[in-house]
């Protein structure tokens, strides 16, 4: 076969992109095309961020154009993340909320239901309009933080369009996953019926007007991460560790996710949840029980911002199993380490914004 570009976008046609159902022509996924008499450099896109998904397209257009030109011919493929379309087209999903915001965290346990509960609680305390998903699929936790064990969202018809309806306590609209199983029952999903229902509470579910959407993830680096940053535009992440190095080990893998390539969501802060013991009776004392200052050397070492420390104290347990955030007891060493970092963390994604005019008007 004689190399032309009409018989390289023929080759390409054949090759679907696999979320799109389409061609790689077809889906308008085809960048360049370069050749000579010994060579073919091909540059696309695909809507998948994902490292693996990239690797397996690169295979597939190299291999298919290899065949089809013959062993003696070299053949090249670059692939890229193809960002702008996507994140359109979901902004066009969530139009009314301003800011999507994911709170992540390495390691399970660290305490990431909890930042979210009281992170979200201190927005509404400002009279922000407030939503969570809860997408820990596995251990969802925030149906227990604001009191809503059992309940289950009703559907609503809007734009004749079958819609779930998150339930409202505190001002804060709430969808999680255990609102729809069972709480002593254990949730045994494969990866994409996970991803299908984090999706569904996103382009399924009547948000509404909201200024800030925080999406509660699992633990660790898998499947609803990248579900998550395929079908939202996610504004700004933020990373929660103890200061324990195990912890630290895991977050920094989640920081160096976000800021992969074809990913690069903006890391907003790191929280040090658990930074210290307070007892009751010893309020003046801190016994600094997973070392000291770990997310804090972290966020300094990675050049991330800190967004700040939050000791541990019985009370923080307490409110959560009464199903009322700790930012909510005004007054309490809790209420105003939470009204810290929620302050702290208006004033980083301020900067981020700043910074993005900033790109945007000398772009």
């Amino acid at each position: 076969m004689t190399i032309s570009r009409e018989a390289i976008l023929e080759i390409l046609e054949k090759i679907q992109d696999p979320d799109l159902k389409k061609g790689l022509v077809a889906a308008n996924l085809v960048d360049d095309i370069q050749f000579t008499d010994h060579t073919i450099s091909i540059t696309i896109s695909i809507t998948n961020p994902a490292l693996h998904a990239r690797k397996r397209m690169q295979e597939a257009v190299i291999f298919n154009v290899g065949r089809s030109f013959g062993k003696d011919i070299s053949v090249t493929c670059q692939v890229n993340n193809k960002q702008t379309d996507s994140e359109n087209k979901v902004r066009s999903i969530l139009p009314d909320v301003k800011k999507i915001i994911a709170v992540a965290s390495g390691k399970g346990g660290v305490g990431k239901s909890t930042i979210t509960s009281n992170l979200a609680g201190g927005l509404a305390k400002k009279g922000y309009r407030v939503g969570i998903i809860d997408a820990d699929i596995y251990g969802p936790s925030i149906p227990t933080m604001f009191d809503l064990v059992g309940q289950r969202p009703a559907m609503i018809d809007v734009n004749e369009k079958q819609l779930i309806e998150p339930i409202i306590n505190y001002g804060i609209k709430i969808l999680s996953i255990g609102f729809f199983t069972d709480q002593d029952n254990a949730v045994v999903w494969r990866g994409p019926m996970a991803s299908k229902a984090l999706t569904q509470m996103i382009t399924d579910a009547h948000w509404g007007e909201l200024d800030f959407l925080l999406v509660d993830l699992p633990p660790g680096t898998g499947d609803i991460h990248l579900s998550l940053i395929q079908t939202a535009p996610l504004d700004g992440v933020v990373i929660v560790s103890t200061p324990q190095e195990v912890a630290l080990a895991d977050a920094r893998r989640g920081i160096n996710m976000f800021k992969m390539d074809g990913i690069k969501v903006p890391i907003i802060g790191i929280v040090e949840n658990m930074a210290w013991f307070t007892p009751e009776e010893l309020p003046q004392n801190k016994y600094y029980i997973f070392g000291r200052d770990g997310a804090k050397n972290l966020a300094s070492g990675m050049n991330v911002p800190f967004l700040g420390a939050i000791p541990l104290v019985q009370s923080l347990r307490e409110a959560g199993d009464a199903g009322r955030p700790a930012v909510f007891q005004d007054d309490t060493i809790m209420s105003i380490a939470f009204d810290e970092l929620v302050n702290t963390f208006i004033s980083e994604l301020a900067s981020l914004d700043r910074q993005k005019s900033q790109v945007s008007t000398n772009g």
